[in-house]
């Protein structure tokens, strides 16, 4: 492909729920940063406490004054996310959307290809031509660590924090070896959620923003010309 051109990339129903998704994540960071601070210290098994020694302190001053606030807002984002996520997972398998960005394609999984698209990224060389009208096969097994391991991993350890939710199913005290190894689950996977979000900002920039970005609004994406090169 040596002509730009425009194409739809993405439909209506994806741009929807992955602003809204980004919008939900934004607010459980800001909400879980609150709660943090009224107790900067992650325990392992069932009891934690100031006194308590901790398996990590963490350099964060502590804060009583936004838990309040901070649950709420944690807790309505949560489900926000939760929702709008189905919708995301059960309109991207019926449409076969979901496959196509989790699964890499037969000649992504190649040696060479993978080593190709290793060496593009260390050197922040963005893809063109048809490469650039798909995922690569480092984006889909990111986007399915997300998706398989990472926000369940959440949700789950998330709910083993609710008294009222582990009174009707104790199996996930079991499942997480306590309330405070959770609370410490729950916090390592937040971070490596921030950590994906943040190498997707920076793939972004990497890529094209204004490319990017208008794709993920409008839908309309122009399609980078093949290098002379290539």
């Amino acid at each position: 492909m040596t002509d730009t051109a425009t194409v739809l990339r993405h439909p209506l129903w994806l741009r929807l729920t992955h602003w809204v998704n980004a919008a939900a994540f934004l607010a459980l960071v800001v909400s879980g940063v609150a709660i943090l601070l009224a107790l900067p210290r992650l325990f392992w098994g069932e009891t934690g406490a100031n006194g308590a020694p901790a398996a990590f302190d963490l350099p964060l001053p502590v804060n009583l004054e936004q838990t309040g606030w901070g649950r709420n807002l944690h807790f309505l984002a949560g489900w926000v996310l939760v929702l709008n996520g189905a919708v995301y997972l059960v309109t991207g398998a019926l449409t076969g959307r979901l496959r196509r960005a989790v699964v890499p394609d037969r000649d992504q999984i190649a040696p060479a290809h993978l080593a190709r698209e290793i060496a593009d990224h260390a050197r922040l060389t963005p893809a063109r031509g048809r490469e650039a009208l798909r995922y690569n096969a480092l984006q889909r097994m990111a986007y399915f660590s997300v998706i398989a391991v990472l926000i369940p991993t959440m949700i789950l350890s998330g709910l083993t924090m609710s008294p009222g939710i582990t009174a009707a199913y104790p199996e996930l005290f079991t499942l997480f070896g306590g309330r405070q190894s959770a609370r410490t689950v729950h916090f390592i996977a937040a971070c490596l959620l921030v950590l994906f979000l943040v190498v997707h900002v920076a793939q972004v920039f990497v890529g094209g923003a204004r490319n990017l970005m208008r794709s993920m609004i409008t839908g309309r994406f122009t399609v980078p010309p093949e290098r002379a090169d290539a």
